[in-house]
């Protein structure tokens, strides 16, 4: 059976119609109706329905949505698109398209995108990483999905950036109510704010303005690959992955590959550190991708 996968952004709302093999057949995005919950239930039905159409049978639903389910009542919370917390949308969406429908976490259905046909395809254990407009991650186990029983294995960003310097503390305030959580400082505006608090630029520029040869911009990257490293290190003192794969806006820094695992090995409690880290093969597909693949082949 085809599987839809829907990856349900801040945005936009992509979805795709993957093959048994794994190959895309349908692709399609539409605009996500920012701040209203009815509309956007209706977009994604009506989204589901064409792809549908489009393959010609009937199809299993997966759908990647920011935030988690709540173990508690099932509706959705943690999401940064604040009118889906509270919201029943795994039981509302099964209701709408009369079947059963899968739900996970954006950022888990990144990591099981990578580990089941991606840059950790071989991996038996695998930590994907989220780090764009937040900072999240999934967890992989010979190519299952691990959500744990509260729903939120993986979510690294929300603890607090480890070995902190004494400039860092007690670090920017998150969305979370805490203040000095990892996303605030490896986030696209986390690093951007880093880089000037006086006016606004992107995490791009900064990236631009160092490769150019700017001072402050390079010094900016190299703290920040610190921070990359010291945060990576803990995952890896815990997890012990074999493969450790990027993904969001800021995995493009392809200095990243390079400097980041000669900075981490001095936080690893280990004299050897084999864990690879490597960028998406997906790339930005691989949300909708893993939203798919949250059904098995049967």
């Amino acid at each position: 059976m085809p599987r839809i996968g829907i990856d349900l952004g801040g945005t936009k709302i992509e979805g795709v119609v993957l093959a048994t093999d794994g190959e895309i057949c349908h692709h399609e995005r539409v605009p996500t109706p920012a701040g209203d919950y009815a509309a956007t239930l209706d977009s994604i039905v009506a989204l589901v329905e064409r792809l549908e159409r489009q393959s010609g049978q009937a199809c299993s639903v997966g759908v990647g949505t920011p935030g988690a389910l709540s173990p508690r009542d099932g509706r959705l919370r943690n999401a940064n698109s604040t009118c889906l917390n509270g919201q029943a949308l795994h039981q509302d969406l099964s209701r709408r398209l009369d079947r059963p429908v899968r739900i996970a976490n954006d950022a888990n259905c990144f990591a099981l995108s990578e580990a089941q046909d991606g840059a950790a395809r071989d991996a038996r254990s695998v930590f994907g990483v989220i780090i764009g407009t937040g900072t999240g991650g999934g967890v992989v186990i010979d190519g299952r999905l691990v959500e744990g029983p509260n729903a939120i294995a993986g979510e690294w960003g929300h603890n607090p950036l480890p070995w902190p310097t004494d400039d860092e503390r007690p670090g920017p305030h998150c969305y979370c109510g805490r203040q000095g959580c990892i996303e605030t400082f490896l986030s696209g505006p986390g690093l951007a704010a880093d880089y000037s608090r006086s006016k606004s630029v992107t995490a791009q520029q900064v990236a631009q303005r160092a490769a150019a040869g700017e001072a402050s911009a390079t010094a900016c990257l190299l703290r920040y690959e610190g921070r990359l490293a010291r945060s990576l290190a803990t995952v890896i003192n815990l997890l012990d992955p074999e493969v450790i794969v990027l993904g969001g806006g800021m995995s493009k820094m392809q200095r990243l590959y390079r400097n980041v695992p000669r900075l981490w090995g001095r936080y690893v409690f280990s004299d050897v550190v084999l864990t690879r880290l490597v960028p998406p093969r997906h790339g930005d597909s691989s949300g909708v991708r893993g939203a798919a693949w949250l059904w098995p082949h049967n």
